[in-house]
């Protein structure tokens, strides 16, 4: 009696005609080898056409199955990076007994290269399962899936108990492992170089500095967001576009660009990365300051198949070098004149042909004491500066009364104004806060001074205080100029000024503010400022600066903020 034959797999659109495998002690009326081997031609080409895993694993186990006219069929696959066996593809068992077998893999250890040391308990635990889940499964055969000296995984057919397998159905099922086998790992390395893609597309994505691809006609393949930020061009707009479309320099900073090098024979064998570096336009029209390095990928006949510019943003390194040559103009200038008055005012009292009055003396005296201390000022000042490049900022911890400190500044600096009234005021129980006295004075001083530098027409200015359950804050607020909104970002970093008349004008190092913020935060506050609004005046328009900072109440900030500095 012959079984009666089941339908065929399909795989990418091949049609693989199952054999009709006779059962155990019938009379053979059909030759099948020819049959099977026509059959074993299918699976072979099915499986090398495919990459996909899952695929390739429920071809591999319906095949195995049907091959032999078995009933249900199981691959268990090594897992490397658990180290345990998992179902990996299942043909002919209902769902809800799914977990069953599952169970059974699960917790098998697997070690890479002692993979046959657990057969035997995983033949074993298939063995039981298959007779405990009721299904009338009641014979196994397993064979192991082996790639060179590593069992990559196991095939389990299961037979029931009104049939029996052939002879040699082992063996016709081992004609074919070798090629399952290969096709396993090949699905596995596909993955795994998939998966490497995606990594390292990830990382190219997620890079901070830009990245592109260009082929060896130099249009763009790969163009990361990053780029898109620096550039303005989308991702899906600049790829495919020719290099010299999307990168447009209106100034160089270096002798050529990539064209220009190209046109002179670049890249020569072991020759340097080419570095470009300029002011390049935006898809917006605005410019950006940009360093490209073009690293050529060369095949092994030396032809270049792409290049790979890595790019980076240099708009805070070109404010940097600014800001480096405005504090080398302003430093100049402050010390000079402090200098020059010095030296007039000393060789006027040198003179030998003149007796000047003791009154006299007293006055061109004071004055270059007054220089003097001008000149100590700015000294510590880019002490300060200094030691917080090198992180040896300390601190002298004690009690403050921040209401004093406001009254002394505003005493003493509302002193040297006519055009300004300054205002105290803080609630009666202002607690007392940790800190280091001399440090907060600065504070104030910078805040203050900085709000009457900047009212040249004068007007009121105050100082108040206000207490929170955590910290307090103090707020200094002037009606002057106020802070234009292109100026915002950079008004704590040092050497930064206005860049306005005013300011020119006036004196200042543009280290106030980065002194100041980092005094707040070394005593674990924070500093910000907004702009105010007139009341009576139009919407939007601005009337000064009103500087916050806070201080944290709780003594123990002062242990923890010390132990951290």
């Amino acid at each position: 009696m012959v079984a009666a034959p089941r339908p065929g797999l399909i795989s990418n659109g091949i049609l693989i005609a199952r054999p009709l495998a006779l059962c155990y002690n019938q009379p053979m009326l059909v030759d099948y080898r020819i049959i099977e081997r026509e059959y074993l031609l299918a699976i072979s080409r099915a499986l090398t056409s495919e990459l996909d895993l899952s695929d390739v694993l429920r071809i591999i186990v319906r095949a195995a199955v049907e091959l032999v006219a078995g009933r249900a069929g199981i691959i268990a696959l090594a897992n490397p990076t658990d180290e345990t066996f998992r179902i990996a593809a299942v043909y002919g068992i209902p769902p809800q007994h799914l977990q069953h077998f599952a169970a059974m893999v699960h917790g098998v250890p697997y070690r890479e290269g002692a993979e046959h040391e657990i057969i035997p308990e995983l033949t074993e635990r298939m063995k039981e399962i298959a007779i405990s889940a009721d299904l009338g499964l009641t014979q196994a055969i397993r064979l192991p899936l082996i790639s060179g000296e590593s069992v990559v995984g196991m095939i389990y057919v299961f037979q029931t108990g009104t049939y029996h397998f052939r002879k040699d159905a082992a063996n016709l099922l081992r004609s074919f492992a070798d090629q399952a086998a290969i096709a396993v790992k090949n699905a596995r390395l596909y993955e795994a170089v998939i998966s490497e893609k995606q990594r390292l597309d990830a990382i190219l994505e997620q890079s901070a500095d830009g990245v592109m691809i260009l082929d060896s006609h130099l249009r763009i393949t790969v163009f990361n967001s990053s780029l898109s930020r620096m550039t303005g061009w989308l991702a899906s707009e600049a790829i495919g576009q020719a290099h010299d479309a999307v990168i447009q320099w209106k100034a160089l900073q270096t002798a050529m660009d990539l064209p220009v090098a190209l046109a002179n024979g670049w890249p020569l064998p072991n020759a340097a990365h080419l570095y470009v570096e300029g002011d390049l336009q935006r898809a917006d029209g605005n410019l950006i300051s940009l360093a490209i390095t073009y690293a050529p990928l060369l095949a092994d006949n030396g032809h270049m198949t792409d290049i790979i510019a890595n790019v980076r943003d240099l708009t805070r390194f070109r404010e940097e070098q600014e800001l480096q040559k405005t504090f080398i103009s302003v430093i100049s200038h402050e010390l000079k004149t402090p200098v020059s008055i010095i030296k007039g005012y000393a060789g006027t009292l040198r003179r030998p042909e003149v007796d000047w009055p003791r009154t006299v003396q007293d006055e061109y005296l004071a004055v270059i004491e007054e220089e003097a201390d001008s000149l100590t000022e700015l000294i510590d000042k880019l002490l300060e500066a200094s030691r917080l490049q090198a992180g040896t900022f300390k601190l002298e911890w004690g009690e403050v009364l921040l209401p004093k400190i406001a009254e002394n500044a505003a005493g003493r600096l509302g002193s040297q104004t006519e055009h300004h009234r300054l205002a105290v005021s803080f609630p009666p129980a202002f607690p007392v806060v940790f800190g280091d006295e001399r440090r907060l004075i600065q504070v104030f001083n910078n805040l203050i001074s900085n709000a009457i530098k900047y009212s040249p027409d004068g007007g009121p200015i105050r100082i108040w205080g206000e207490v929170h359950s955590d910290h307090v804050t103090v707020s200094v607020r002037d009606e002057g100029i106020g802070i234009p909104s292109h100026e915002e970002r950079r008004i704590f970093q040092k050497f930064s000024r206005l860049d306005n008349a005013l300011s020119r004008r006036t004196e200042g190092t543009g280290l106030g503010l980065f002194l100041t913020k980092a005094i707040v935060e070394a005593h674990g506050g924070r500093i910000w400022f907004e702009s105010n609004r007139r009341e009576n005046g139009s919407v939007g328009d601005p009337a000064g600066t009103t500087f916050t900072f806070s201080l944290p109440r709780n003594p123990a900030t002062k242990q923890e903020t010390e132990n951290g500095s």
